[in-house]
């Protein structure tokens, strides 16, 4: 999509990509071709306003106009429908969120000086904005159970959960990616631990994969305390939320918890040689809104040299990495 667009265009894409995904135009073109007259009566929108939004993500792959000015999905877009088996539809939903979008335009501060342009700019972090805005949390929670969905069979491929017995899922959302994982290990049980409001949704989730009966929701803070118990630690997109003294205290939590012969596994990005792209824009992301950053395997192996881990090995998975380590 984007090597279709001139640099100076990615913005103007990112918020239409957001606007149709809100509209849910993808599931409406799930079953075929339609016009943007249908489409705007489906979605209670301007015709002559949608048909401009749609031509546009044509011309980058989104989706097809065809001569008679129907629209129709293509394998792109189709990652944009809610039940796509890799939905991007959340994320776009979230990072084209005003608030977050605006922290976006407060880049040059962070630049500056070295401060979360969020914060800055909206008085908060990202986390009390969310838990004092229950729509922008909603869209959040969508967003990070998207990419788990999108992500968690790669994860469950790439590593073997096939030895634990009892899998706590730190930071865990609403436990897509924990559903994956006790889904491909019927001898396990699994613990989700996250915010009182995040977890709040968590029980439909996991009743519709089928685990709940193995699965205990817990609500509390990991700066705190973490559930005790478990074999193995799983924390998906957590530690690069923070800078390295909050990422050490989160470790350290989970350290005080775990059992010498239990294993920490981190789903994360890590940054990429120079001149390579991935992790790059990611880190700026976390520079702009949590606060933290991505970390190349270096940095992880320091990180847990201080928070007492050892790092043990880093298996690709699907476009991120399980960062595995050991209690020292």
């Amino acid at each position: 999509m984007a090597r279709h667009a001139q640099l100076d265009q990615w913005l103007q894409v990112t918020q239409a990509i957001r606007v149709a995904s809100t509209l849910r135009i993808a599931d409406h073109l799930k079953d075929g071709a339609c016009s943007a007259e249908k489409l705007a009566s489906l979605t209670e929108s301007d015709a002559d306003a949608l048909y401009r939004l749609l031509r546009a993500l044509a011309g980058v792959g989104i989706f097809r106009e065809d001569p008679d000015r129907t629209f129709a999905l293509t394998p792109m877009g189709d990652c944009l429908r809610t039940d796509s088996a890799t939905p991007i539809g959340g994320w776009a939903e979230h990072v084209g969120n005003t608030a977050y979008w605006q922290a976006w335009g407060h880049l040059l501060h962070s630049v500056r000086t070295g401060g979360n342009a969020f914060r800055d700019l909206h008085g908060e972090d990202v986390w009390e904005y969310r838990a004092k805005h229950p729509e922008a949390n909603a869209i959040f929670n969508r967003a990070m159970t998207d990419m788990s969905r999108g992500g968690g069979e790669a994860i469950v491929k790439a590593y073997d959960f096939s030895s634990f017995r009892h899998v706590v899922d730190v930071g865990g959302g609403q436990g897509s990616l924990l559903a994956a994982i006790l889904r491909a290990c019927p001898q396990a049980r699994g613990t989700l631990f996250d915010q009182p409001q995040v977890v709040a949704g968590a029980k439909t989730q996991l009743q519709a994969h089928g685990v709940a009966d193995r699965c205990e929701v817990i609500g509390g803070s990991f700066f705190d305390a973490v559930p005790e118990g478990g074999d193995a630690y799983v924390m998906r997109h957590i530690i690069h939320d923070w800078e390295d003294d909050e990422a050490t205290a989160i470790l350290k939590s989970c350290r005080g918890a775990m059992i010498k012969s239990a294993k920490l596994l981190l789903v994360e990005r890590t940054v990429a040689p120079p001149n390579q792209l991935p992790g790059k824009f990611s880190d700026l992301n976390m520079l702009v809104a949590p606060g933290g950053r991505e970390r190349t395997s270096e940095e992880y192996a320091a990180l847990f040299e201080k928070s007492g881990f050892e790092l043990t090995r880093v298996l690709p998975a699907g476009g991120f990495n399980v960062v595995e380590a050991r209690p020292c």
